[in-house]
C-alpha cells in the first residue's frame, strides 16, 4: 500500500493550533453569551423585563440548546467535529450580534430559542475535537482545557465589559464581541484541523444513541450533570444580579468580582482534570467538589461581610467546574471513545436542563421573595444529592471496570 493512501500522520502543530483555535472561539461564544448575565441590570430595564422574564431569557436559550445535545453528539461521531462546530460558533456569534439590535422582550426570547440551536453545535463537537488530540491517559484534563476558552472569555468580559458600557451603553459592547466572534470563527475553519483516524472506523447509528439510555451509569451522571450546571448557572448567571440588587454594589464593583470567579475557575478546569487522571478516580474529585459547593452556595447569601462574601466567591468558583473533566470523562471510560460525541451530548443534555431549571427558578424566586436566599439553599441542597450520586458513581464505576473473571 502507498503512503498516499493512509492517513497523513497528525502534526503536534496541528494539535496545538486546532486546540488553541477551539478554545479561543470558545471563548468569544461566552463572551456573549456571559454578557447577558453580566448586563443583565441595564438589559432588563431597557426591555422593560421583570426578574422572571430575565430567568426564561436564559431558559429559552438553554431549553433548545439541551435538546440539541444528543442530535449533535450524533452528528459528530457520525461525520466528525469540525465542520459542525464551525456552523455552530458562527451561528451562535451571528445571533449575538443580532441580540444588540433588539429592542423587545419577545424578540429577545425568540432570538435565545434560535442561539441555543447553534449553541447545541459547538459543546459536543468541541470537546470531542479537543479531547481527540490528547492521549488516552489525559482525556480529562483535555475535557478540563476545553472549558477554559468559555471562562477565559467571561473573564475578559467582567473586567472590560463595564468600561465599556460606561461610555458607550451596553448594546454596542455587545455587538463589538460579537463581531470579533465572527472573525475568529473564520479563522479556525480556515486553520483547524480534524485529527486523522488511527485505525478502521466504525460507523455510529441511530440505534447508538437509544442504546445509551440502557446504562444505568448514564442516568447516575446525567442526574449529576443536571445539578452541576444547575449550580454553574444559579451563579454564573445571577451572580451580577445579586451583588447589585441584593448587595447594593456598582456594576463595575460587581464585574471585577465576577471576573475573579470567572478567572479562578478557568484556572481549576484543567486543574481538576489532571487531578482526576493522576488519582485515576474522577468520582472522588467529582464529589470532593460538590461537598466544597454545598457549603459555598448557603454561604453565598449567608455572610454579610464583603470581603468575607469575595472568599466565599473566590473558592465557589475554584470548585464550579472543577469536576467538569472528570464527569464527561467517566462514559468515554466505561463505553469507549466510539461514542464519545454521543455521551458528551446526553451528558449535556440532562446538564442544560438543570441550567433551565435553577436560572427560571432563581428568577422567579427573587421576585416572590425579594431576594436569592432561597434559591441558593435549595441550591446547597441539591449539591448534597450529587454527593450522594457521586458515591453511587464510583461503585457503578468500579463494577463497570472491574476485569473479567
Amino acid at each position: 500500500m502507498s503512503s498516499s493512501s493512509s492517513p497523513a500522520s497528525p502534526r503536534p502543530r496541528d494539535a496545538a493550533l486546532t486546540v488553541t483555535l477551539v478554545v479561543v472561539c470558545q471563548g468569544f461564544n461566552m463572551l456573549t453569551l456571559g454578557g447577558i448575565a453580566l448586563f443583565l441590570p441595564l438589559i432588563r430595564e431597557d426591555l422593560g423585563m421583570s426578574f422572571a422574564q430575565a430567568g426564561m431569557l436564559s431558559a429559552a436559550g438553554t431549553f433548545t440548546y439541551a435538546l440539541g445535545q444528543i442530535p449533535a453528539g450524533y452528528l459528530t461521531d457520525r461525520f466528525g467535529p469540525k465542520r459542525l462546530f464551525f456552523i455552530g460558533i458562527l451561528g451562535s456569534t451571528l445571533l449575538a450580534l443580532n441580540f444588540g439590535m433588539i429592542h423587545s422582550y419577545p424578540a429577545a426570547l425568540a432570538n435565545q430559542m434560535i442561539s441555543g440551536v447553534f449553541r447545541a453545535l459547538i459543546f459536543a463537537p468541541g470537546l470531542t475535537l479537543v479531547a481527540s488530540w490528547f492521549p488516552a491517559d489525559r482525556k480529562a484534563t483535555a475535557m478540563g482545557v476545553y472549558v477554559i476558552g468559555g471562562v477565559s472569555g467571561n473573564v475578559l468580559l467582567s473586567l472590560i465589559g463595564p468600561l465599556l458600557v460606561s461610555h458607550y451603553g451596553w448594546r454596542p459592547a455587545f455587538m463589538f464581541f460579537a463581531a470579533l466572534g465572527v472573525c475568529i470563527a473564520f479563522v479556525y475553519f480556515a486553520f483547524g484541523k480534524e485529527k486523522p483516524a488511527a485505525g478502521p472506523k466504525h460507523p455510529v447509528g441511530m440505534l447508538d444513541v437509544f442504546q445509551l439510555f440502557r446504562y444505568p451509569i448514564m442516568w447516575v451522571c446525567a442526574g449529576i450533570q443536571f445539578i452541576r450546571f444547575g449550580v454553574t448557572t444559579s451563579f454564573n448567571f445571577w451572580l451580577p444580579s445579586l451583588l447589585v440588587a441584593d448587595r447594593g454594589l456598582s456594576l463595575q464593583a460587581a464585574g471585577f468580582i465576577t471576573a475573579m470567579g470567572f478567572a479562578l475557575t478557568a484556572s481549576s478546569n484543567a486543574l481538576g482534570g489532571y487531578a482526576s487522571d493522576r488519582l485515576k478516580n474522577p468520582p472522588l474529585v467529582i464529589g470532593g467538589s460538590l461537598a466544597v459547593l454545598a457549603c459555598t452556595s448557603a454561604l453565598l447569601v449567608i455572610v454579610d461581610s464583603i470581603p468575607l462574601l469575595v472568599l466565599v466567591v473566590a473558592v465557589n468558583a475554584i470548585f464550579l467546574q472543577f469536576y467538569f473533566g472528570p464527569l464527561f470523562y467517566v462514559p468515554v471510560e466505561v463505553l469507549g471513545q466510539r461514542v464519545a460525541g454521543m455521551s458528551a451530548g446526553f451528558s449535556n443534555m440532562f446538564a442544560n436542563l438543570g441550567a433551565l431549571s435553577f436560572a427560571y427558578a432563581l428568577g422567579v424566586v427573587k421576585d416572590t421573595a425579594g431576594a436569592f436566599t432561597l434559591g441558593f439553599f435549595a441550591t446547597s441542597g441539591l449539591c448534597v444529592v450529587g454527593v450522594a450520586l457521586a458515591v453511587v458513581l464510583a461503585r457503578m464505576r468500579s463494577r463497570a471496570l472491574a476485569p473479567a473473571k
